[in-house]
């Protein structure tokens, strides 16, 4: 097992803190809330789905009933036991749960499914190692199919550090590892950043058509918006909609994703 794997195998080993990420708080919720939303568009009932870096099956329980067949695999042997855990207790025919590496989808064929989702792997990988997982998930999409991939966009998670934590940032130390380096100014062998326009540069690079490039959690401060009355937050979501909907904003969010079809 390759290093970084085990960096990531042993950061997701708790499987119940994975789970429950999407509703920790109202503010890391807006992640998996736009994602949905936008995820939503391209998956039909006549759609098979692969996720790669599927997690404890959040994105999976969603959309099951919305598509024809769904594949979830992820790195951790923990993730994929809770998530079959779910699927068989809640008696789930068209969804499988499998251990596999995002970088070589060993025992997967060529150009079988209709949507190709990567909703984490990207989090977690150095460029060379993006580019793999950017092969394989082409590799494995049919012609005409769409491949969607989840990244950090460091610009975003960087404003998002000085907002939240104004005493600490910005410093020299982050500037060198967030905005040169591309890494995570704490957790630099496991969080790997890169921007809008190079993650799009990678995948025309490998022959995908861009669709489009969006963020999906403009969070100017968790606190604020965890604190929230309920007309607030409605309000906030409204705005986050408009900011949501225009590709130019897509730089002051910490999370993106970039939506490519195989042509």
């Amino acid at each position: 097992m390759a290093f970084d794997q085990k960096i990531i195998r042993e950061r997701y080993s708790d499987a119940a803190r994975e789970d429950n990420r999407s509703t920790i708080s109202r503010a890391r919720g807006i992640e998996f809330h736009y994602s949905k939303k936008i995820l939503s568009k391209y998956i039909n009932l006549e759609s098979s789905v692969l996720e790669i870096g599927c997690g404890t099956g959040y994105y999976g329980l969603h959309f099951y009933s919305k598509c024809k067949e769904y594949i979830g695999i992820d790195l951790s042997p923990e993730n994929i036991q809770m998530f079959n855990d779910k699927i068989n207790s809640k008696k789930i025919n068209n969804i499988k749960a499998i251990v596999g590496n995002a970088t070589k989808l060993d025992n997967i064929n060529d150009s079988v499914y209709d949507v190709v989702l990567v909703l984490g792997p990207m989090y977690h990988l150095s460029l060379e190692k993006r580019e793999l997982v950017i092969k394989e998930s082409k590799r494995v999409c049919k012609i005409g199919g769409i491949i969607i991939y989840a990244y950090i966009n460091k610009l975003g998670a960087y404003l998002n550090g000085i907002l939240r934590l104004p005493e600490k940032y910005p410093n020299k130390n982050a500037n060198k590892l967030v905005l040169l380096k591309e890494t995570d100014d704490i957790f630099t062998d496991i969080f790997y950043y890169t921007t809008p326009e190079k993650i799009a540069e990678n995948a025309i690079k490998y022959g995908l058509k861009i669709i489009k490039n969006i963020g999906v959690d403009f969070i100017f401060g968790e606190t604020i918006i965890n604190e929230m009355d309920e007309e607030k937050y409605k309000c906030w979501l409204e705005f986050s909609d408009y900011m949501c909907m225009s590709e130019s904003c897509t730089e002051l969010s910490t999370h993106a994703l970039l939506i490519c079809k195989k042509e």
